[in-house]
């Protein structure tokens, strides 16, 4: 049932996109052709920032085309047919340390067109990913996946075994757009997981969505 809903959802999509036109760099009106550079979690929000110091994000975004979130790779999840995701505009920006050190990826995933539809996918979206992280063992028997936060339409997650994952994803509804913040490293890391709040993160990570797209929050 879940997989005719989003297939009729992104046919929907299709329906409605507008054709691509320019928008302003920095920020958007609620339907963006880009991500606006202002979408990206800063770097001193990220954990661990005072040990990568991790740059500024936006600058080193790339066109992510069928994006994935690193969890489903990680827990070998197959694709989903009729993935709404592959017909969003998304960006990724991944950041390489040393065998042994946190590694980074993160993404934001925007869906054009009315935002009422866009919102649906966006939630849709988080609530299949909450289910397949659920589903993690079955995919990779080496990991094991906890959710740590599990609140409405956001999650924090943890995978532990070989590899040591700790993932953040967010929807804004209101203005159709899906952020993913995900950290790893094969385990045990050489540099311990510092005390840091899920929450705090997951706030950091979704807040710049209202200052990208203009007219989307209160």
């Amino acid at each position: 049932m879940r997989m005719a809903i989003t297939t009729v959802l992104v046919a929907s999509t299709l329906a409605l996109a507008p054709p691509a036109s320019a928008e302003p760099v920095g920020t958007c009106p609620p339907a963006c052709d880009r991500i606006p550079q202002t979408a990206w979690i800063g770097p001193a929000s990220i954990p661990l920032d005072t040990t990568y110091a991790w740059p500024e994000l936006a600058g080193l975004a790339v066109t992510a085309r069928a994006p994935r979130l690193r969890f489903e790779e990680l827990c070998a999840i197959p694709p989903l047919p009729g993935d709404p995701r592959n017909y969003a505009v998304a960006e990724r920006v991944s950041v390489s340390n040393p065998r042994g050190q946190w590694q980074l990826q993160a993404q934001v995933l925007h869906w054009r067109g009315e935002t009422w539809l866009g919102g649906e996918l966006a939630q849709a979206t988080v609530a299949t990913a909450v289910q397949s992280l659920r589903d993690c063992q079955a995919g990779n028997p080496a990991a094991s996946a906890s959710l740590v936060v599990d609140e409405p339409d956001r999650f924090a997650a943890v995978i532990s075994g070989p590899v040591v994952l700790h993932e953040y994803l967010v929807a804004d509804p209101v203005n159709s757009t899906v952020t993913e913040l995900a950290l790893w490293s094969d385990a045990p890391a050489q540099t311990p997981w510092p005390s840091v709040t899920d929450t705090a993160v997951l706030d950091a990570l979704g807040a710049p969505l209202c200052t990208a797209y203009i007219g989307s929050c209160a």
